[in-house]
């Protein structure tokens, strides 16, 4: 295969063959290197075995995580799962189902940790183990809008499903709640649509103008 496309076929992302002595380095897939690398990845992962990304990625991770609860297979967590790997986050919890949409992940998720709870007690018990304050993101009665709240450095963000939101239980067992203002007629944003608002918050908070390959604070 020469990785180029077939005459009227538009061009594949990526890049094609390395040109030249190959680089050495185990990090470095030889399929790749030979056949072109045309995944949805930053240049600097270009070339790389997907094991040497998320091995890299282990050590610039940051210290937030994300949660969803998935009773009703939600669509929205594929987008949210891809946001949340572009935004480094350490790892990705699912409550409820296991089953979800990953097309909108865009097999990011094959770059993050993603661990399953069957209950939110589960998921609750799990977070208690690890030390990690529940961050619900609803704008239900009580909420604190995100922007004006200081969110803390190792958390996790508990988002709801589409249409229903967060589950009482899911309020109740949450350190606070936080939400997104709003100035039109709808009531609420689009799940998909809050996680990325919500996560981009926390790095406002904890890691403005700060590149993922500068090492960060532990």
């Amino acid at each position: 295969m020469s990785g180029e496309p077939a005459p009227g076929e538009a061009p594949r992302p990526g890049v094609g063959p390395w040109q030249g002595p190959w680089p050495r380095g185990e990090h470095y897939d030889p399929e790749l290197l030979r056949e072109g690398d045309h995944r949805n990845v930053v240049d600097e992962y270009r070339y790389w075995r997907m094991e040497a990304i998320v091995a890299d990625l282990d050590a610039r991770r940051n210290p937030v995580h994300i949660a969803i609860e998935n009773w009703e297979h939600d669509l929205n967590i594929g987008s949210i799962v891809r946001t949340a790997n572009a935004f480094a986050v350490e790892a990705i919890h699912i409550i409820g189902r296991r089953r979800w949409n990953r097309r909108g992940a865009m097999v990011t998720d094959r770059y993050q940790h993603v661990l399953y709870h069957p209950t939110t007690a589960a998921f609750n018990a799990w977070a208690a183990g690890a030390e990690l304050p529940v961050i619900g993101v609803d704008n239900v009665p009580g909420w604190q809008p995100i922007e004006a709240t200081p969110l803390p450095r190792r958390c996790i963000l508990l988002f709801g499903q589409e249409g229903p939101g967060l589950t009482e239980e899911a309020i109740a067992s949450s350190e606070m709640i936080v939400g997104i203002p709003q100035y039109g007629s709808t009531r609420s944003l689009n799940a998909a649509a809050a996680a990325s608002v919500a996560m981009h918050e926390w790095l406002n908070q904890h890691r403005y103008h700060r590149s993922l390959w500068e090492p960060h604070e532990s």
